[in-house]
């Protein structure tokens, strides 16, 4: 199944003043396209050609590096086109998944205050995640394009900490971004579908 470049959800600036038009057209139109484009041509000489995006990130993981790195890219930059929305974050969570972040993390703060710490924790480029593993959340971080699948969990949630993500708008300043994301950005209605889904 050939990776293709979705379209965004939103307008380029309907994310602003939190993340503007400039890096949704740099990290959408020229990031994620590069991710597709090149991960159609490994694809094509690749074994795993014909199987599902998430077969392939991981059929294609610690066996074709090049491969997996375009493909769970491709499958990370999927979901977080969706994982925002105008109008989004703070602390109002659909009620399944409020349930959840409380008998697995404790609370709404200390979601918040985990996830931005293990964005702000990982050494370089890569994501931090809220994930369901062994039916339970769990809060997780990997470096570069890998996510949670390749870690036995599925992933309803993710930030991308690579620095195309947040420069143009906070310079070095990650911790910002990252507490922009969560009380400005994130569409919990998407969350909760994931985690549905994960957990029927």
């Amino acid at each position: 199944m050939a990776f293709e470049l979705p379209d965004l959800p939103y307008a380029y600036d309907a994310l602003s003043p939190y993340m503007s038009a400039e890096t949704l057209e740099f990290h959408h139109d020229k990031h994620h396209n590069t991710y597709v484009e090149t991960g159609n041509k490994l694809l094509e000489e690749s074994d795993l050609k014909g199987k599902s995006l998430e077969e392939v990130v991981k059929g294609s993981h610690g066996k074709n590096q090049p491969l997996f790195n375009n493909a769970a890219q491709h499958y990370n930059h999927l979901h977080f086109w969706n994982w925002m929305k105008p109008n989004g974050g703070g602390d109002s969570l659909p009620g399944s998944l409020e349930k959840a972040v409380t008998s697995d993390i404790g609370s709404f703060d200390e979601f918040r205050g985990q996830f931005i710490e293990a964005g702000k924790g990982q050494f370089g480029s890569g994501w931090c995640w809220l994930a369901v593993k062994g039916g339970k959340l769990k809060i997780m971080k990997t470096p570069n394009g890998e996510n949670p699948l390749v870690n036995g969990a599925t992933p309803i949630l993710g930030c991308d900490v690579w620095e195309h993500s947040y420069y143009i708008d906070y310079r070095n300043r990650r911790p910002d971004y990252l507490a922009a994301f969560v009380d400005h950005l994130i569409n919990w209605e998407y969350v909760e579908e994931l985690y549905r889904k994960a957990t029927a």
